[in-house]
């Protein structure tokens, strides 16, 4: 694999998560992005669990907890992000139903059909799609929900170098159709699903990045491993601009049968 098409699994963990949690989001997203798939969701209570897998400082954690009933629960494996994540919370008044766990999605600490809803943006890629479709369909309740979002392809042909990019850095991406169908072989009713936006990467993604990679490189300097975090990021980014009509991000809403 050469050093441009170099998966972020391949940089330090520590590294990674002090470098996001300079910026708001960890992935593309928006507010309205996230109503928008709550929208599809049905039937939550005071007393639903909902669970945020993935949550980074809870960007979309915090927008979710102020329009939907119920206790929610952010996890995530960086202790940073939890921490910045429970600030939040605080900040907004909404620590008596939103908290935020160090833990990992594929070791989840919930029961057996003990949440109403799963919540996952700009995640589930770090387990796989059709692995976090199964193995989280056991903590949901009969009918309960489940809404992620997933690098998916938008036509059945793309430019080789964007497509080599993405078969190296996250082999399991694919067409729209083929990702519904996933869901729907994994024990769910697909519900809905959409693309997000282009300002969901390019404004609210890696605009903000610019001044987090200037503080980042400032704070290691002469650090190769950090040095080449923020040039894979960046190449990333040329390549959004270059071939976002060829792939992005879709929600993914499904009903556990």
């Amino acid at each position: 694999m050469s050093n441009e098409n170099r998966s972020i699994h391949n940089f330090d963990i520590n590294l990674i998560c002090e470098y996001f949690s300079y910026i708001e989001r960890q992935g593309p997203g928006s507010p309205e992005v996230t109503l928008k798939a709550l929208n599809f969701i049905d039937n939550l209570t005071d007393e639903s669990q909902i669970a945020d897998l993935g949550c980074g400082t809870g960007g979309q954690t915090m927008i979710l907890a102020q329009n939907a009933p119920g206790q929610v629960t952010g996890l995530d494996l960086c202790p940073d992000f939890i921490d910045l994540f429970n600030n939040n919370a605080w900040e907004l008044g909404l620590q008596n139903r939103v908290k935020g766990i160090i833990g990992s999605m594929d070791n989840l600490p919930f029961q057996k059909g003990a949440l109403d809803l799963i919540w996952s943006e700009g995640a589930i890629y770090n387990i796989g799609y059709e692995r976090g479709l199964k193995e989280w369909n056991t903590c949901l309740k009969r009918g309960g929900f489940v809404a992620v979002t997933e690098a998916s392809w938008f036509t059945p042909e793309r430019p080789a170098e964007i497509e080599s990019f993405w078969l190296d850095a996250y082999p399991e991406i694919d067409t729209i159709p083929a990702k519904v169908l996933q869901m729907q072989m994994a024990g769910y009713i697909p519900v809905a699903s959409f693309i997000l936006p282009e300002n969901c990467w390019i404004e609210n993604f890696y605009a903000p990045q610019v001044a987090a990679e200037k503080i980042f490189l400032e704070k290691h300097a002469g650090n190769k491993m950090a040095e080449e975090f923020i040039a894979n990021q960046q190449h990333e980014r040329e390549l959004y601009d270059q071939f976002k009509e060829f792939y992005g991000y879709v929600f993914y809403i499904g009903k556990k049968i």
